[in-house]
């Protein structure tokens, strides 16, 4: 906006890259992210797994509790792993470019009004590169049939083994206590790098393919 700032939650299919939901809001609250949400699964069904970034109101109590309550699996992006969601911040590059820095928004009721115009064209008429020149609501509807079949066959396989769970998988050997303390600082420092690293391509190779997505981002 050209004065102050809204907030906007949107809700991706990473497949398609089509926009399922989203909403605006003035204050980083966790209720018009619930709204996204919600909407997304009354129109599109309920994902296998739901990957956020780690925002306060996406590690809230009711967020989670909403995913939760629909068994769906909760993914959300390493620390300073920016590709995680590498998806939903390319939207937010498009969408800042092709139309909050064109328009500059007075109000609040502009920038919805604006916002629902571009990301009605998004969907329905813009192609995309990375979709061979389709469309996300080309591409969405496109393979409704295909994601009916995988979801079927999804719900009769086991559950993931413990050992895939990210969190239980043990880290590098913390070091020893040496007599120099610089240079024990020095190689704290070069193991926790390395097991930002670690933690890094754990979370791109590891993880499931997540269906849906979602963050918060400022329009200024």
């Amino acid at each position: 906006m050209r004065r102050g700032f809204v907030y906007l939650c949107a809700v991706m299919d990473w497949a398609s890259r089509r926009v399922l939901a989203w909403r605006l809001s003035n204050t980083l609250t966790t209720d018009f992210c619930l709204e996204a949400v919600q909407e997304a699964i009354t129109q599109a069904g309920v994902p296998a797994i739901f990957n956020t970034d780690p925002g306060c109101q996406f590690t809230s109590l009711e967020f989670t509790g909403l995913l939760k309550d629909h068994g769906i699996q909760i993914s959300m992006d390493g620390r300073g792993c920016w590709r995680d969601n590498v998806f939903v911040e390319r939207l937010w590059k498009s969408i800042k470019y092709e139309a909050v820095y064109l328009h500059a928004y007075e109000t609040v009721g502009a920038a919805q009004q604006g916002l629902e115009r571009y990301l009605t064209f998004y969907n329905q008429t813009r192609p995309h590169r990375a979709l061979d020149g389709h469309t996300p609501n080309g591409v969405y509807f496109d393979s409704l049939p295909t994601r009916r079949t995988a979801a079927s066959a999804d719900h009769r396989e086991a559950p993931l083994k413990e050992e895939h769970i990210l969190s239980k998988q043990p880290g590098p050997p913390l070091p020893k206590k040496q007599a120099n303390g610089s240079a024990s600082i020095s190689r704290s420092r070069s193991l926790m790098r390395s097991l930002d690293d670690t933690l890094g391509i754990h979370t791109i190779s590891d993880r499931p393919v997540a269906s849906r997505a979602a963050t918060c981002w400022p329009t200024g």
